[in-house]
Parts: structure tokens; C-alpha cells; sequence
């Protein structure tokens, strides 16, 4: 296992430049997941770290060994792709072995190093099988298994769930996760979906436009977003938004909104009287009032019951807003109620810049 530091790494094609001095430091162990929306530089940056694409500037290294200059077979690693790759004419057993055979090893060695893999993942009774007759999550798990043999420093993951169904996805997602706190080989992984990140990172590196915006725990970037970027990217329902300006009529902040709506804040809230701003409440955090007043009018618009929970798409303060229940209203398109946002878990970000104040 080794610690991963990607220090001041820029990437262009061309003269267009597509990473923009992007700083990460992946400490030995570590499972770290790089997410954000397509284009913003993501698996560019993994396959930098790869060694399969050429880096403009900056420096990678892999425990205390830049390896900039340093061939893909020679960094040590393992990568784990959205296709599985795997040779079909080949057995699952053969296609695990293969790079040890590759390398010369012992055949008592390679079949050690493959039978502990195929117990980790459960593939025992598949190592007979040829690729065609495995299903979608079980050649994902061959994917992982041949990773695995090479006992690499650390692992690369490159989408690997993207192919699969929905039930599919969450059953791997356990498993890499169990994987990984059973090996606790150093890990990166990329992926668009914030569930996944959110559920298997030990820190989540968000991007956007070749640039991070955030870097921190799963919890870190939900409790305390950066930007108006990382609030609407991480968390789903995503984060309601409202432009308004800030109030500060009778010494109690607030941002007012769709005319003279009055919306709550933190009692701490910095910013000027008059500030544009952009309020920003995830669903979960707004409630129905309780009839005493104080609530903020809303019109439903649409309601999308789940079983667990409602989520209710009204109109409140001249936007658009979801607020998620768990219980089970009855409301109907057109009706009239109070939200009430808890004021200790609204955003209040700069309009400008995007920034949280």
C-alpha cells in the first residue's frame, strides 16, 4: 500500500487546458472518490494517475516515488474499468491469472493469490466459466479479482458500476466498500453518481471544470458545503435555491425573497443589509409549519409519494421548491400550506460568487 499526492497537475490538449493545478493528497489506506459531472476532468485525472495519459504539469507520486516519467506496468497499481475487459476466450480462473503468468510467477503461487481472491468475492464455483455465461455484477467481480491477484499498491476504479441496474449497483457498492475495509489497499475512484460517493468514500474530491471545488468526509460536504455547486451536486434531493437579499429589518437577519417574503437564517449570518445572496434549504429540512404563524406560504405544484417518504414540489417565495416529509400527507395540486426550513440548517451563499457566507 502506498499514499498518493497529486501536486499542482495540469492537463492539456492542445492549448486547451483541461486540468487546472489540481492538488490531492491520498493518505496509505485511504478510499478516496473523485465525482462530479461529465466533462469536469475526473477520469482524466485518474488515468494521470494511471500513467495513460501524459501530464502537462505538476507531479504525481506514489508512496515516496514520483512517477511522472514512470510506465503504467511499473507504478504498482491495479485499475478496474467501467467495461470489464476481460478476455472472453479465457476462463474466469485464467483471466485472474493472467498477469501473473505475465510476470513468470510460481503456478503454486498464482493459484494461492487466485483461490484468496475468489474466496473475498464469492467466485469459487465460477473459475470455470467463461465470460459469456456470467452475468453483469459477477464479471464485474472478475474485474476486481484479477485487480486483486496483482496485490498492487494501490487500486484504481473507473465507473465500474455505470453497466449495471439500479438493484445491481447498490448490491456492488456494499461489496467494494467490504472489500476495501477488508484489504485497506489504497484506493481512487471515480464516479458521476454522488450515492456512490457519498456512501463509499472515507473523503469525496469534488470537481467542476478541471478544478476542485471541495475536498472532505461524505458528511463534511453535506453539513458544510463550500459553494453553490457542491450544495447542489452532493446530497438528492438536490438543494433548493432561492435568490433573494438580506434583511436585517429590526436586528434579526433574514433573506428576503419573491417580493417581501421573509425567510429564516442563522442568527450568525454575515452579511450586509441589502446583500444579494442565494438561500439555499435541502429538502429534508423543511417541515410543515405548525399553524402558529411563522411559516413561509407555499402552492403544491406536484406530489411524488415513495413509501418511506413524500417529496412536494411547491411554489415559495417566487421559486421552485421540493421539501421531502416522511409523513403521509394528503395534499393535492393547488392546495395553499406553510413550510418552515429549520432556520440552524439553511445556506446562505454570496449571489456573485457562489461562495457560502
Amino acid at each position: 500500500m502506498a499514499s498518493v499526492d497529486v501536486r499542482a497537475v495540469r492537463k492539456a490538449f492542445g492549448s486547451h487546458e483541461v486540468i487546472h493545478g489540481v492538488d490531492i493528497s491520498i493518505s496509505d489506506g485511504e478510499f478516496v472518490v473523485l465525482v462530479g459531472p461529465s466533462g469536469c476532468g475526473k477520469s482524466t485525472l485518474l488515468r494521470m494517475i494511471a500513467g495513460l495519459e501524459q501530464i502537462t504539469g505538476g507531479e504525481i507520486a506514489i508512496g515516496d516515488r514520483v512517477v511522472n516519467m514512470v510506465p503504467p506496468k511499473e507504478r504498482d497499481i491495479a485499475m478496474v474499468f467501467q467495461n470489464y475487459a476481460l478476455y472472453p476466450h479465457m476462463k474466469v480462473y485464467d483471466n485472474m491469472a493472467f498477469s501473473l503468468k505475465l510476470k513468470g510467477a510460481p503456478k503454486s503461487e498464482i493459484e494461492e493469490r487466485v483461490g484468496v481472491a475468489a474466496d473475498v468475492l464469492g467466485l469459487g464455483a465460477l473459475l470455470d466459466r467463461y465470460p459469456r455465461q456470467l452475468s453483469g455484477g459477477q464479471r464485474q467481480r472478475v474485474a476486481m479479482g484479477r485487480a486483486i491477484v496483482r496485490n498492487p499498491q494501490v487500486f484504481l476504479f473507473d465507473e465500474p458500476l455505470s453497466n449495471l441496474d439500479a438493484k445491481l449497483r447498490v448490491a456492488m457498492r456494499t461489496e467494494i466498500k467490504a472489500l476495501h475495509q477488508r484489504l485497506r489497499t489504497t484506493s481512487v475512484y471515480v464516479t458521476h453518481d454522488q450515492i456512490e460517493a457519498m456512501t463509499m468514500a472515507d473523503r469525496i474530491v469534488v470537481m467542476h471544470d478541471g478544478i476542485v471545488e471541495q475536498i472532505g468526509t461524505p458528511l463534511d460536504l453535506y453539513d458544510n458545503p463550500a459553494n453553490t455547486f457542491v450544495a447542489g451536486f452532493i446530497g438528492s434531493p438536490a438543494m433548493n435555491f432561492i435568490e433573494g437579499r438580506v434583511s436585517r429589518e429590526g436586528g434579526v437577519p433574514a433573506v428576503v425573497a419573491g417580493g417581501d417574503i421573509r425567510l429564516p437564517t442563522p442568527p450568525n449570518l454575515q452579511a450586509a443589509d441589502g446583500h444579494k445572496v442565494i438561500y439555499g434549504v435541502r429538502p429534508e429540512h423543511i417541515s410543515l409549519a405548525n399553524g402558529s404563524g411563522g411559516g413561509v406560504p407555499a402552492e403544491i405544484d406536484v406530489i411524488e409519494p415513495t413509501g418511506a417518504y413524500t417529496l412536494a414540489f411547491a411554489k415559495m417565495a417566487g421559486a421552485e421548491v421540493c421539501a421531502m416529509f416522511d409523513e403521509r400527507h394528503a395534499f393535492q395540486p393547488g392546495q395553499r400550506i406553510d413550510l418552515a426550513p429549520r432556520t440552524e440548517l439553511v445556506h446562505v451563499f454570496d449571489a456573485e460568487s457562489g461562495r457560502r457566507l
